[in-house]
């Protein structure tokens, strides 16, 4: 839909804006043996890595796939297990899919801009493009190279053939960006048409599964706000004896020391049956105590 054409887009634009002020501010190619692919890859892999794993945990879909469990309204058959296997795969591909956005425009941006793979694969060059001696070894001739992605440590009679190795790296960088974005374009169009194809639904019955599913989505958020504020509403003025934003309030409830000590510390769901839980430590206790205490007069001097 429109929601997740826009979504990616802003992923992406602020992926390559956030790219381009990493390669500026922290990208320093150590230009030494050894050192330059780990830390040309390292730019490269590391940054793409976390995206990806951000996207997976940014996603609402990837926590209701790994806490989700079978509903009880469904009868445990062959068909039924099918077609939930087949309904996580579904939802899996989905959720890799966007998490993909963000680690794959790094990969396409980076590689197109060609600094670190110059920087990763510099000492790597074949022996024709560097104009010297052919009698020098090996280790020496990858030392020299190591140095080209900075022009400063490199020899004046050098310089030639150093700016033929860069102009080589960065054509073969650039093709492996333009590749990829090529292939993920492709992927990505054949996955949506292969998706209709095999869909039960119309395209005009999609449209309305779609919007149903948002709209249902929206509903559901705001009668969740509400119903858990009311619920809320109703332990908080078993505490304190009075509903929260009343205007005529005629008494307080003053809570004693225990009960400030029992709704106070860390908490977690508790269990209370088979299908019901406490919320909080202050919910506990209301469903524990009875509504007793001392109560104050709003209307009578301290």
């Amino acid at each position: 839909g429109k929601e997740v054409v826009i979504a990616n887009a802003i992923i992406a634009i602020l992926t390559i804006g956030g790219q381009q002020l990493f390669s500026f501010f922290t990208f320093s190619c150590p230009c030494h043996v050894g050192q330059n692919l780990i830390y040309g890859l390292a730019f490269l892999g590391v940054p793409a890595l976390i995206l990806l794993v951000v996207g997976y945990a940014l996603n609402n879909q990837t926590w209701r796939l790994v806490t989700g469990k079978r509903s009880p309204l469904q009868e445990e058959t062959v068909r039924n297990r099918l077609l939930q296997c087949k309904l996580i795969c579904f939802v899996l591909c989905s959720i890799t899919g966007r998490a993909l956005v963000a680690p794959v425009t790094w990969l396409a941006v980076t590689l197109i801009n060609g600094s670190y793979y110059v920087c990763a694969m510099s000492e790597y060059v074949s022996v024709h493009y560097y104009g010297a001696d052919p009698n020098v070894t090996a280790s020496e001739r990858r030392r020299i190279l190591a140095t080209f992605p900075c022009s400063q440590l490199v020899p004046p009679e050098l310089t030639r053939a150093r700016d033929e190795v860069i102009l080589l790296l960065r054509y073969q960088s650039q093709v492996a960006g333009w590749l990829l974005i090529a292939v993920v374009v492709i992927t990505v169009f054949l996955s949506y048409c292969l998706a209709s194809c095999f869909s039960p639904l119309s395209f005009l019955h999609f449209r309305y599964w779609s919007s149903y599913v948002h709209n249902e989505q929206e509903l559901f958020d705001v009668a969740t706000d509400q119903h858990s504020r009311l619920y809320a509403m109703q332990h908080v003025r078993k505490f304190f004896g009075f509903v929260p934003g009343s205007e005529n309030v005629k008494e307080i409830r003053i809570p004693s020391l225990k009960e400030w000590q029992a709704i106070s510390g860390l908490a977690f769901l508790k269990r209370v049956d088979e299908e019901h839980y406490d919320y909080s430590l202050l919910h506990d206790w209301a469903l524990k105590e009875s509504v007793n205490g001392k109560y104050l007069k709003t209307d009578e001097d301290p």
